[in-house]
């Protein structure tokens, strides 16, 4: 991977029912474009310094990425319930923000028009739920399963999900996903790591101190730099077949 940028703030435009002052996380490859681009969407702890990590990520890939902040109108405090609400039902300003992330990327005269999306923790059920609104590909890990899966994912674009097998919030996820995906003629690479918990993606601990022993014992959260290599190689593979492939 090149170098690029490191992930910056920047004011995103807000459509309808987005979030007021909008803002994202924003980093651009090194080099000449056009590139493809990926929206990034943070985990339950909001933007932090292993979110803009992951953004630069895509950015030395060959991306531009861009991570709005879901909670943007006041934190995760203020914003993360009426987040997790949106999330299952399926609408309202969060998808509005994940929305005016991608049509940003797409106007932008260094994108080829082709984007994606990843989330991780809250971030992946996000994905998931966006999967069939315009994306070219999406990555779920250790995302929640919408309701209604087969349902929520008709139409879905092709999909790339990564859960751990000691994440006892996500018993189960990565077979009922892959068995949806299957079901619905969907192209996907799900699976699941036996010795990974919660957030194994992630290059170091996140969230408050005072959860993450609770975390650690409940979900198994926490890097697992083994089970990462290996979903990062899929992921990369899987966007590169199904994204970059068609700029």
């Amino acid at each position: 991977m090149s170098e690029s940028p490191a992930a910056h703030t920047i004011d995103i435009p807000g459509l309808g029912g987005a979030s007021a002052g909008l803002t994202g996380q924003f980093v651009t490859p090194a080099g000449e474009g056009p590139w493809p681009g990926v929206v990034l969407v943070h985990e339950a702890f909001g933007v932090n310094d292993v979110m803009r990590r992951q953004a630069d990520r895509f950015a030395r890939a060959g991306y531009i990425a861009l991570m709005p902040d879901l909670f943007t109108e006041g934190g995760a405090r203020k914003c993360l319930s009426q987040t997790f609400r949106e999330l299952n039902s399926g609408a309202g300003r969060s998808f509005a923000d994940i929305e005016s992330a991608r049509q940003l990327l797409i106007t932008r005269p260094d994108c080829t028009g082709e984007v994606g999306i990843i989330g991780f923790c809250m971030g992946g059920g996000f994905a998931l739920a966006a999967a069939s609104l315009g994306f070219g590909v999406a990555s779920a890990n250790y995302g929640r399963l919408p309701k209604e899966i087969d349902r929520a994912l008709a139409g879905a674009c092709p999909i790339v999900g990564s859960y751990g097998g000691t994440d006892s919030s996500l018993k189960g996820a990565a077979k009922k996903l892959e068995d949806s995906l299957t079901r619905l003629g969907i192209d996907h690479d799900v699976k699941e790591y036996p010795d990974a918990g919660h957030s194994f993606l992630n290059d170091a601990e996140s969230g408050p101190p005072v959860l993450r022993f609770l975390m650690k014992r409940i979900l198994g959260a926490g890097p697992n730099p083994e089970a990462a290599t290996d979903a990062w190689q899929r992921i990369d593979a899987f966007f590169a077949e199904h994204l970059a492939s068609k700029s």
